[in-house]
């Protein structure tokens, strides 16, 4: 196996070992963009050099016996909403050209905590909404690799790096994940603190990871959990056993709630095809299940929240070059503009009224599988594709996962989202390994 395909499970403990260096590590990645980056276009950012300086200091202090932590010297891409010193953040928009923060936001700080080398700025959408930027889909370069977070997942699953963040505010995570064939994981929304990160909206707003196994989303997930007094989201509380957890067995065989949702007909029929296979499969360990009525309401209520909240922090955009955005960014800036108090705060309601419903089913069952899109990733780059799927973990906060388990009718990846009840990460992702295991095992 070439060093640029080792997992971050895997590497790091060879460079703890010193079996491999993280210079070697990092070079091998950096080889690896330059043989197949031309096409992808992963990064928006990318300073070899940086890359390397940080590689080798981080040798020379594991070589000086000082501690190491659990990313020491392990490679990580960086959605380009994060806030990183040393490199441009510029929010996926020419407004931003040129911008360079001079502080690192929590997370990325959290990162270099951990010895993460910081090895670029991958691409985002335009702020993070829905305009396309330059990334295309490692299997198939005419068809979309999602978005927003479309040059971190395109950049793990062309094995340019093991590790890369992301957000979600729809389903950024976890759509692009799904066309691109990796596994793609967001947490709890206020699990990992967000300062320094562009906001679109405070209570939906979540960053999550793109990896290549569950036991690395783990791994780089733990490291990212904190608390922020500049995050009210987030809380003081005992660090989550992610990977502890996942490397224990269920204690008893996980119940599957099969949810076709109120969307279930925006699915493509190969979609819905291949999930009555996987219900099949599963036998009497999958149920379906059909949710109540206020759940159809779901998808209205994220929008009232989302676009109203990006009508107030994208304000400054939208004032100063609404001729330099994207018309579907500005349609939902002024859809958001028109959002009434009234409407806003039933929203906020309904959203407490549909985690109670949630915590019902979780009562019952362990996960919940859904679509994590409607289908394999779309042709054309002109759309980042369909994130219905994944609005209703993104409204309620539920932690979720997916999963590279199918293959849609071009070849292209398709993907098993799996969520699991609020605060409850570890489980969700223990559950997702068994499932995983179940299907792979049978398949």
């Amino acid at each position: 196996m070439s060093l640029h395909e080792l997992s971050a499970t895997d590497a790091a403990p060879k460079i703890r070992d010193g079996e491999i260096t993280s210079e070697e590590l990092v070079r091998a990645c950096l080889d690896r963009i330059d043989h197949v980056d031309g096409e992808i276009e992963a990064w928006t950012h990318l300073d070899p050099d940086y890359a390397m300086d940080q590689a080798r200091i981080r040798d020379a202090h594991r070589q000086a016996g000082g501690a190491l932590g659990p990313l020491h010297g392990i490679p990580v891409g960086i959605k380009d909403i994060f806030d990183t010193k040393s490199m441009p953040t510029e929010n996926g928009t020419v407004l931003d050209s040129g911008r360079q923060p001079m502080e690192d936001c929590k997370a990325v700080s959290l990162l270099r905590e951990a010895g993460a080398v910081i090895m670029g700025k991958t691409v985002t959408t335009e702020l993070a909404v829905n305009g396309p930027g330059k990334t295309r889909n490692p299997h198939n370069p005419e068809h979309t690799p999602g978005g927003s977070s479309s040059g971190s997942a395109a950049a793990v699953a062309s094995f340019m790096v093991p590790l890369a963040i992301g957000t979600q505010t729809n389903g950024s995570v976890i759509r692009p994940a799904s066309f691109c064939g990796v596994v793609g994981f967001k947490p709890t929304h206020g699990l990992i603190p967000r300062p320094g990160v562009l906001a679109l909206s405070g209570s939906l707003d979540t960053i999550g990871t793109f990896t290549r196994s569950i036991a690395d989303a783990a791994l780089l997930t733990e490291t990212l959990v904190a608390y922020d007094p500049g995050d009210p989201y987030t809380r003081a509380r005992a660090h989550p056993s992610l990977r502890e957890t996942l490397a224990t067995e269920p204690p008893i065989t996980p119940v599957v709630a099969f949810a076709r949702t109120a969307v279930w007909d925006q699915a493509d029929t190969e979609t819905q095809q291949a999930f009555g296979e996987l219900a099949e499969l599963l036998g009497g360990d999958c149920h379906d299940l059909p949710l109540s009525e206020p759940f159809d309401h779901a998808v209205k209520m994220h929008r009232d929240i989302m676009c109203a909240d990006l009508a107030k922090n994208l304000a400054r955009y939208y004032e100063r070059g609404k001729d330099k955005l994207t018309d579907t960014l500005c349609e939902q800036i002024e859809f958001g503009q028109k959002v009434s108090a009234v409407d806003y705060n039933i929203a906020v309601e309904g959203r407490d009224l549909l985690n109670s419903g949630l915590n019902l089913c979780f009562d019952h069952y362990d996960i919940i599988i859904t679509p994590a899109s409607p289908g394999e990733a779309p042709a054309g780059l002109s759309s980042t594709g369909n994130a219905v799927f994944n609005t209703l973990a993104s409204f309620c906060g539920t932690p979720s996962i997916t999963l590279p388990l199918m293959e849609g009718p071009n070849g292209l990846p398709l993907g098993v989202q799996v969520i699991g009840p609020r605060g409850d990460d570890a489980r969700l992702l223990r559950n997702a390994n068994w499932l995983l295991h179940r299907v792979m095992g049978q398949g």
